[in-house]
């Protein structure tokens, strides 16, 4: 993000202005299809098709992600993202800032704890934020990726920065 504040603090902020109640989440995923960025279902096929796990990891709302994990046929326990807490009223009580993926360096847990859990030998993380590609190490690669947004610092310090999916399936298919 390139403020100075964590992006625990951030997200806390963005969730105070935006006071999301139960029933403004319902409305908004009803009136809003999920967006699935050109190429991607093709590449999350591919990498079945060679035998690997895929994992959604996001600094976002679960609720809000869940959607685009299901259009991937990406099972629920391979998503991580930040969940929503509600007061029984469905008015917005917060977050759930035990989940990793809420703080600074939450992402670098996730990998790690797929790491260990799963035994992989070789995990990549794919995005186009900070806070994605903090994740590497404990990730073995990362791939900046500049198709949604382009932001100056992962495009500068990624090792390989992709314009598309397509530009990763071509490589992967060689």
């Amino acid at each position: 993000m390139g403020g100075s504040a964590t992006f625990q603090e951030s997200f806390e902020a963005r969730l105070k202005i935006i006071n999301p109640s139960c029933e403004t989440v319902k409305k908004f995923l009803e009136s809003h299809s999920p967006l699935l960025t050109p190429g991607v279902k093709e590449f999350v096929n591919l990498l079945r098709s060679k035998g690997c796990d895929v994992y959604l990891v996001s600094g976002g709302i679960m609720e809000i992600i869940e959607p685009v994990a299901a259009l991937l046929d990406i099972p629920k326990e391979n998503v991580f993202a930040n969940r929503l807490k509600y007061f029984y009223s469905g008015e917005f009580a917060g977050f759930d800032k035990t989940c990793p993926t809420s703080r600074s360096g939450g992402k670098p847990v996730v990998v790690e704890k797929l790491k260990k859990q799963h035994g992989y030998q070789r995990l990549v993380m794919i995005g186009d934020g900070v806070t994605d590609m903090e994740a590497c190490p404990p990730a073995d690669a990362f791939i900046g990726f500049g198709v949604n947004v382009q932001r100056k610092a992962v495009k500068e310090k990624s090792k390989w920065f992709a314009l598309s999916f397509q530009e990763i399936i071509n490589v992967l298919k060689e």
